[in-house]
């Protein structure tokens, strides 16, 4: 039992310490091409100093990261048991009596515990510091309407009252919507004629209202007015507001469930935010998937040669669960099938295939 123990804690060691590895250098990649980026985006500003944009960056990377870490479980449980089968310490495990499904449980068990940690605990951190990351661009270049850096194309609403109709563009979005910077507004009156354009830095949603700040109006014919601020009454909701300028992967995890208990209560469409809840339930038994695909593409001893074979069976087998976790996601999304299904389908054919394998080269 001694001996079992440790050779249970000496593995898994071996397993975290090959997985936290791959981790770092997936981090540190990530880090390196986004701050180039952001350093070719903001080069044009004075203000956006080097280690204002490299502060921005870090606080970019731990989501973007976030997608690739079942890649980097299976990278790292590669390296760790093709460096136990090259320094044959498989070899003598095996003939001490200790099975390949014993061996690889503390793996299995690192696994799963990485995943609940990802899920309660990375998550939530790497979707504050995304807010916070999008809050230091809105503070560095909100001053400039159509400048600086920007999410994508921008985000678009359209609202109606009883003054007419208003189309409204944000080059950038934090809180969940609910305060926008780089405003351009276009108005039009009830019969849909055009009657002016506003641009402002900020807008901020409060009751029942949008509150506009530092303000340029420009109309057809008259001259440009400038004002502090400026209020446009609104029926919309920080809810409603959500829905349009936030996307699931921006929202923390205990934030989910609250998130879709308002988007149904205003009568959108939940199936992003149920998906990506999902997802986040089955991370753990994704990472366990991949210690189990890895297992089997990488416990054949070196001596019986074929490691390059093995190595890209593995890659091809991660790439593979990826492009069936986009195909998915996207049926769900399109609402073509359920979340739940969406979620845990990958895992369940990542785990199912690496299981059958290892069974067939184990048991026979």
């Amino acid at each position: 039992m001694i001996i079992g123990g440790t050779l249970s804690r000496y593995f898994g060691m071996r397993f975290l310490t090959s997985v936290l590895g791959s981790f770092i250098g997936v981090v540190a990649l990530a880090a390196m091409i986004d701050y180039v980026e952001l350093m070719r985006r903001g080069a044009d500003w004075p203000n956006a100093t080097a280690w204002l944009l490299a502060k921005i960056s870090m606080y970019r990377v731990p989501q973007l990261t976030e997608r690739i870490m079942p890649f980097s479980v299976l990278v790292g449980a590669m390296s760790c048991y093709l460096s136990l089968s090259r320094r044959l310490e498989l070899v003598v495990a095996r003939a001490a009596g200790v099975s390949a499904w014993q061996f690889m449980a503390p793996a299995l068990i690192s696994a799963l515990v990485l995943g609940v940690l990802a899920t309660v605990g990375y998550n939530p951190m790497s979707a504050n510091l995304r807010e916070l990351s999008k809050r230091m661009e809105a503070e560095l270049f909100g001053g400039a309407g159509g400048g600086g850096i920007q999410d994508a194309a921008g985000f678009w609403i359209n609202q109606s009252n009883s003054d007419g109709q208003m189309i409204m563009n944000a080059a950038r979005s934090e809180k969940q919507g609910v305060r926008l910077t780089g405003m351009t507004l276009f108005r039009f009156d009830t019969n849909y004629r055009f009657t002016e354009r506003i641009e402002a830095r900020e807008a901020t949603l409060e009751e029942g209202h949008w509150l506009f700040r530092d303000v340029q109006r420009f109309t057809l014919n008259a001259p440009m007015v400038e004002q502090p601020t400026l209020e446009i009454a609104t029926e919309l909701t920080p809810a409603q507001v959500r829905n349009s300028f936030s996307t699931p992967e921006t929202v923390s995890f205990w934030q989910l469930p609250t998130y879709i208990r308002s988007s149904e209560s205003s009568g959108f469409a939940t199936a992003g935010y149920r998906l990506q809840y999902h997802k986040l339930l089955a991370q753990p038994f994704l990472l366990a998937a991949m210690v189990m695909v890895a297992a089997s593409v990488s416990l054949r001893f070196f001596r019986f040669g074929g490691v390059q074979k093995m190595v890209l069976s593995g890659v091809g087998a991660g790439f593979l669960l990826y492009v069936l976790s986009k195909v998915t996601e996207d049926l769900s999304k399109a609402e073509l099938m359920h979340p739940i299904a969406a979620a845990w389908l990958p895992v369940v054919v990542g785990g199912l295939t690496g299981f059958v394998a290892l069974l067939y080269q184990e048991d026979g």
